[in-house]
């Protein structure tokens, strides 16, 4: 399905960059009055604009038509969009550009006109057809439509519609606005109007409003699924405007950015050829280069002259310019040649976004699903359905912990089980007594002759003093109570954390509940940890009892003999002796250390600890008359469900919407 789509805009994005008299200019010569010799015969032209209008009913305007359908779904609040914005210094010619692109006159005036995001969607209709315009906005999350009879009144109307929704002054708003023109003289595109970026702020500007807008502007053309329509005077050195340093930020290669170069009236003399290289991408290289067009300027508007006849304008100027002459006959120069670009840029963008975007939707949508669910269906209103939803979540969070404690709970990708963490740390104590029983062998030399000389009885050479061994085994074994409740520590904090990370994530619709669920979680933690502690030290403390099974000692025992250690021939036979005795019986007492010290930590708690919290927690359901404010929920939790709620529909709408599309 993808690859029909792709294949379909890929032919035609191919027939539109095939060498040719462009069609947007053809058309607008039919209506705009150019002289004969400029155009072929009658029925060659009519010919040509009933295959054009055919081609683009079948090509452009249902593609175009697919995207502004999804962004009216609003799905651009879940995913981006394939788009053009257009940005621009303020003065740059930004609005003059569009107002000739559309047909209708936009506001103006000095420092910021554009005010917030102004969503531009031209459609070309048949000759017969009236012009017409709609203009929808929000005001505190209600919708608003605005119908327009006359392009006359879009200024005001588009004006007036940014105070609503940017409020008074001269800030900005984030907050869209769609403006829609149906009209026989505009090229099918969709455009994004930026405010103009701001260096210093003026009047009642807040202080930061150059920051605001950067921000704002980078918001958009930082997405990989917008192209940058960067508007530039040609009187000035493009290298030092704002609005190509901002893309060239985000798009270092150009990929994704075109230039436009306005006021060529402007350009003084004998900088005309600069200003030519400029276009012909020589300067400050662009992937997709550069145009050139020459829009209405205050005089012109001063003097009424109408968009229509701007565009004559704009046409003599560049043919007659003994410089700019040759960028429009390499379809370089004027607003006809531009939105003809334009619309062949944007259908290539669609066509490249478009394969990606229903797996885009189809995995936004999962993931809007599970937050959905995580956050539940809200609170029945009725009390015996309300106990029951008490009932249900508490019991599902004690299944989870118990799974936990079983070391069966569901992991995420790249996740680790609770368990798998605390065996680590497990782990790490049995090498720690690994690692005490090999530095035995270093030091039992010394401590040996040390025993000897200071505590040796009657006894002949070979016969080990038992008092000695004791007082040397009962020391090692002790040195290895610090690191027991070290672990103890470490497992309880992995314990802790995951515990917390599970309440808060489940419980996090319901902070009154939450928040007596956590008592019950601390007080209990600390009783077990403290239980766990006590019997650690009761572990060590048996230790000072020394103690084997004579069938275990003795083949221990025969086992270092027969291993043998590094200094034994450096000994006498009673240090020989003596060291094998210690040896034997630290290795049997490291062995039952390294289990006992973890079967005492995973009893206390992870065993004991769920099962408490489980009795704790099934105790808070006895209490009826504290239910309703335990169900209280977070207002903040009400508006995500119902923000999530509004995103599944749109996603579903959107991927319903691609499959009955006619491109698919």
């Amino acid at each position: 399905m993808q690859n029909i789509a792709t294949a379909q805009f890929t032919s035609f994005a191919a027939n539109m960059t095939k060498p040719k008299k462009s069609g947007i200019m053809q058309m607008n010569v039919a209506t705009n009055g150019t002289a004969p010799e400029d155009r072929k015969s009658t029925s060659d032209n009519s010919r040509s604009c009933m295959s054009l209008d055919q081609h683009y009913e079948e090509k452009v305007r249902p593609c175009i038509d697919l995207i502004d359908s999804l962004r009216s779904l609003g799905v651009e609040e879940d995913l981006a969009l394939p788009a053009i914005a257009v940005i621009g210094d303020q003065s740059s010619g930004k609005s003059s550009v569009l107002e000739a692109l559309s047909g209708v006159a936009l506001p103006r005036g000095n420092g910021i006109v554009t005010r917030c995001p102004l969503i531009l969607k031209l459609k070309k209709v048949k000759r017969d057809q009236p012009w017409a315009g709609v203009l929808t906005y929000k005001v505190n999350n209600k919708a608003y439509k605005s119908t327009l009879k006359t392009p006359e009144e879009v200024g005001q109307v588009v004006a007036d519609v940014q105070v609503l929704v940017a409020g008074k002054g001269e800030g900005i708003s984030n907050e869209m606005i769609a403006l829609e023109i149906k009209s026989a003289d505009v090229p099918d595109l969709t455009l994004i109007d930026l405010p103009g970026i701001a260096r210093v702020a003026v009047g009642n500007q807040p202080k930061d409003i150059g920051d605001q807008i950067k921000r704002l502007i980078r918001d958009y053309i930082s997405k990989q699924e917008t192209i940058s329509l960067v508007v530039v005077p040609a009187n000035i050195d493009i290298a030092t405007t704002e609005a190509l340093k901002m893309a060239k930020e985000v798009d270092p290669s150009g990929q994704r950015t075109l230039g436009v170069l306005t006021k060529p009236d402007l350009v003084d003399k004998g900088a005309e050829e600069n200003v030519v290289h400029t276009v012909n991408n020589l300067v400050v290289t662009l992937k997709k280069g550069y145009m050139m067009v020459k829009c209405r300027g205050q005089q012109d508007i001063n003097d009424n002259l109408t968009l229509e006849k701007a565009i004559q304008k704009e046409k003599a100027f560049f043919k007659d310019h003994p410089h700019f002459r040759k960028l429009m006959d390499n379809q370089k120069a004027t607003i006809p040649y531009l939105a003809e670009r334009l619309t062949k840029e944007l259908v290539e963008h669609i066509a490249k976004s478009l394969p990606k975007l229903e797996e885009q939707i189809d995995k936004k949508l999962e993931q809007t699903k599970r937050k959905l669910k995580n956050l539940g269906d809200g609170v029945p209103q009725d009390q015996g359905q309300m106990t029951n939803f008490l009932i249900e979540k508490i019991t599902k969070f004690n299944s989870l912990l118990f799974e936990v404690a079983r070391a069966e709970e569901v992991v995420e990708e790249g996740n680790t089980r609770v368990f798998t963490k605390i065996r680590s740390e497990f782990s790490k104590w049995k090498t720690q007594l690994d690692k005490k029983a090999n530095k035995l062998d270093e030091h039992l030399r010394d401590e040996v002759e040390e025993f000897a000389q200071t505590r040796r009885g009657k006894e002949l050479p070979g016969f080990v003093n038992y008092k000695t061994f004791e007082g040397i085994v009962k020391q090692h074994i002790q040195d290895m109570e610090e690191p027991a409740v070290l672990l103890l520590k470490n497992v309880a904090e992995i314990i802790r954390c995951n515990v917390n990370k599970i309440a808060t994530s489940h419980f996090e619709a319901f902070p009154n509940l939450l928040r007596v669920t956590k008592v019950h979680m601390e007080d209990l933690r600390e009783q077990e940890n403290k239980n766990a502690e006590e019997k650690l030290h009761w572990q060590f403390s048996m230790e000072k009892t020394v103690y084997s099974q004579d069938c275990l000692y003795s083949y221990q025992l025969n086992a270092v003999k027969q291993r043998g250690t590094s200094f034994v021939l450096a000994m006498n036979a009673d240090l020989k002796e003596m060291a094998h005795h210690v040896s034997a019986y630290f290795k049997l007492a490291s062995d039952r250390l390294a289990n006992q010290v973890p079967l005492i930590i995973q009893y206390h708690l992870l065993d004991q600890y769920v099962g408490r919290l489980h009795i704790a927690t099934m105790g808070i359901l006895g209490e009826g008359h504290v239910i309703t404010r335990l169900l209280q929920e977070d207002s903040n939790k009400s508006r995500d469900r119902e923000a999530l709620m509004g995103s599944v529909e749109r996603l579903r709408k959107a991927r319903q919407l691609l499959a009955k599309s006619v491109l698919i």
